[in-house]
């Protein structure tokens, strides 16, 4: 990479006094707002051009001229070399950064085209940068300011970093640039401070306008209205556009657009119809976006049908709708109404329209898909397909991830024979979720075709590829095949990762096979990885589980000569084996010591011991560790209450046991099914059958799956 110092070097001959060693940036001059007389920097070394507009002038920059045989016109021309952001984002930095770029510049190191632009806006992280960037590239190329994806650029990059306040030190530093505040540039700005909430900054900058040698004018004030309209100060917007008529400005379709769409989104939606009535007044027609902004306003209010009626009105005027129209058509009909009800509008439309476009059925489907109503999705999707829809690559794989969640599997693998047949672009871990469902249901033959159909059609090609396949096979606990599949990899000429041996590891452990789990660390070893993390917390987990205490500390010990530290995962399995071997003391210890080594333990690590010292009826101990665990913010869950509860009940400390259940949900703990169950049992064996049917009842209706409840004298709830 090109170093600042050598590029200062070049430049010493064309530009004096640039050869010193370029250092670090200062402070980026976004701090404070406005806050002296603009008028005062704008008339130092400028002078008034006869449109009374105030004209730059700069010894350094007047006596530079570029040749443009270097800006690059058509778009379609790119630069081979990679850009160096880096390199640019040290000049940006610089006081001297305009000077810099133009040497960049006539050296002919720096070829400017629109991707160019946008990849260099993109990628800073100072937001005074880009902005620098932009007033330099637009100067040297007039149609950069006003190309529509370098001010998209420059506009994010102002929204994300920012933001870049027009300060008295920005002004100046422009300025001193050789270059000025000019119409493009404030717009992008104003943009920006919407999108961030700065309604009243985006109000107080465009009063002063006129010290920057701006007149207001129409698309000034659409900048700001839509700023204010984007910071949610619609009363602001509306003062601005009652204004424009103060200024000799015009109020223009974009003008209405921008408040129709102010008040489609406060929910307003016949003081938007008001405001069409006004610009069809003015001789401004509704285009295809203000009927959009209106179909969505009128889904926002719950007005679909009325949406539907604004397509037919689209029609009779010739006003073709876009993708955008029938987005928020769909989506709006979905968030307004329940799924059912949004389909069958839906598909009512979709059978009275027969040329629909392709967004419709995309739209239609994601949504059945995004309200996980796989039945309907599959059942629409034939329907479509019967009128000549051929779902994509996106469209169909979050289908198929839809109906392998929820719908019959034989139905899914048609519809999966369907979209192999008509080419989709399927993605892997969509088809191996298949694959592993096939497998869970014990349909092997077919899940082995599907594996079958990946390899021939270059689905799996490499080491990540294949480590997803591993995985398939590790999930349903096939690991003979999980094992012959690292066989074939090597085969293929394929090198194993640090993932693979993890992922092997792992599926052994999971089927408690702690030999084949040692060997395989073994193989990870020869083969030059170094165990990580996830390596060593699975073998401590399965040495814990089969109650091989000695080896799974041996393998911390192992672990930390690695110059790898346990994480609150490893401490909570070797916690939890400790309390089921009855060594509390021990386990107390190590949660101790999980402190001191500065690891935060979490619910799990304190539920272990809650649970062994409640059912050693050792409660005061457990309580004192719920004090610590509150302590340090950490909230119950079930098991904690359940543990607890139990405890009480069988100690015969009912009220207190009571006293806590009530308590859960105050506390944001909403007992499940298991410990409801377990309370009612224990409500009915005092015989307090009618606070225990109360408590059925109660969360029955909450929707939590209790068991039947049998009362006194035979009766049954549920």
């Amino acid at each position: 990479m090109r170093k600042l110092s050598s590029m200062a070097s070049r430049a010493a001959l064309e530009i004096p006094n640039l050869a010193e060693k370029i250092k670090n940036p200062n402070k980026p001059l976004i701090s404070r707002p406005l806050k002296v007389n603009p008028r005062k920097i704008l008339d130092q070394n400028s002078k008034a051009s006869l449109t009374g507009k105030h004209e730059i002038k700069d010894s350094n920059i007047s006596s530079v001229s570029f040749s443009n045989s270097h800006v690059l016109a058509s778009d379609h021309k790119f630069n081979s070399k990679p850009v160096d952001h880096h390199y640019y984002s040290e000049i940006l930095s610089r006081k001297d950064w305009y000077l810099l770029l133009n040497h960049e510049f006539k050296a002919q190191r720096l070829s400017l085209n629109v991707q160019t632009v946008v990849s260099i806006l993109q990628n800073q992280e100072n937001p005074l940068c880009p902005l620098r960037f932009y007033i330099w590239a637009s100067n040297i190329s007039a149609p950069f300011a006003k190309n529509q994806s370098i001010r998209s650029a420059l506009s994010n990059a102002l929204y994300r970093k920012g933001p870049v306040l027009l300060s008295s030190e920005l002004i100046q530093d422009i300025r001193s640039s050789g270059f000025r505040v000019n119409e493009d540039l404030l717009c992008v700005m104003i943009g920006s401070w919407g999108r961030l909430g700065l309604a009243k900054y985006c109000a107080e900058v465009f009063e002063q306008v006129s010290y920057l040698g701006i007149n207001p004018s129409t698309r000034l004030y659409n900048a700001v209205i839509d700023g204010l309209v984007k910071s949610n100060s619609l009363d602001l917007a509306y003062l601005k556009f009652h204004q424009m008529e103060v200024d000799n400005c015009i109020p223009d379709r974009f003008t209405y657009n921008i408040l129709i769409h102010g008040v489609c989104k406060a929910g307003v939606v016949d003081e938007a119809l008001r405001l069409v009535k006004q610009m069809e007044s003015l001789g401004y027609s509704p285009n295809v976006f203000t009927y959009t902004i209106l179909i969505d306003g009128y889904c926002n209010a719950k007005r679909v049908d009325e949406a539907f009626k604004l397509l037919e009105k689209m029609k009779a005027r010739n006003v073709r709708l876009n993708d955008a129209t029938y987005r928020s058509l769909i989506n709006g009909a979905f968030r307004s109404l329940s799924p059912h009800k949004a389909l069958e509008l839906l598909l009512g439309w979709v059978n009275r329209e027969p040329d629909l476009p392709k967004v419709v059925y995309d739209g239609i489907l994601y949504c059945l898909c995004n309200n996980s109503l796989p039945k309907n999705a599959a059942a629409f999707l034939r329907t479509a397909e019967e009128k000549g829809y051929v779902p994509d690559g996106s469209v169909s794989n979050i289908t198929m991830t839809c109906l392998i969640k929820g719908l019959d599997l034989g139905e899914t693998c048609e519809i999966f024979d369907n979209l192999i047949k008509q080419r989709a672009k399927l993605d892997l871990n969509v088809c191996l979720a298949l694959v592993e469902s096939l497998y869970n249901s014990r349909r092997e033959a077919k899940g082995d075709l599907y594996l079958s159909w990946m390899l021939q059609e270059g689905l799996i090609t490499s080491v990540f590829d294949y480590n997803m396949v591993i995985d398939c096979f590790c999930k349903v606990k096939m690991m003979e095949r999980a094992l012959e599949t690292l066989g074939e990899m090597s085969k293929r000429g394929i090198l194993p990762n640090l993932v693979t041996f993890n992922t092997l590891i792992a599926g052994y452990c999971k089927v408690k096979d702690v030999i084949k789990a040692r060997k395989l660390l073994l193989m990870l070893l020869n083969h030059g990885f170094k165990p990580d993390l996830f390596t060593f917390s699975s073998i401590i987990d399965i040495l814990c589980q089969v109650n091989q205490i000695v080896d799974a500390f041996d393998c911390v010990s192992e672990m930390m000569e690695w110059g790898i530290t346990p994480n609150t995962i490893i401490y909570n399995s070797l916690i939890r084996s400790l309390c089921i071997s009855g060594d509390v003391l021990r386990a107390m210890k190590l949660l101790r010591k999980m402190q001191v080594d500065g690891i935060k333990p979490d619910v799990y690590s304190f539920n272990a011991l809650i649970q062994k010292y409640c059912k050693i009826n050792k409660i005061d101990k457990s309580q004192r560790l719920l004090i610590s665990m509150l302590t340090l913010d950490l909230r119950p869950d079930n098991f904690t209450y359940f543990a607890f509860i139990n405890a009480l009940c069988e100690s015969g400390r009912f009220n207190e046991a009571k006293e806590l259940f009530s308590s859960m949900e105050a506390n944001g703990c909403t007992p499940d099914a298991y410990t409801c169950n377990s309370f009612i049992d224990a409500l009915v064996k005092l015989g307090k059958f009618r606070e225990a049917q109360d408590v059925w009842l109660k969360y029955k209706g909450k929707g939590v799956a209790l068991k039947p409840m049998s009362v006194k004298f035979g009766a049954f709830v549920g």
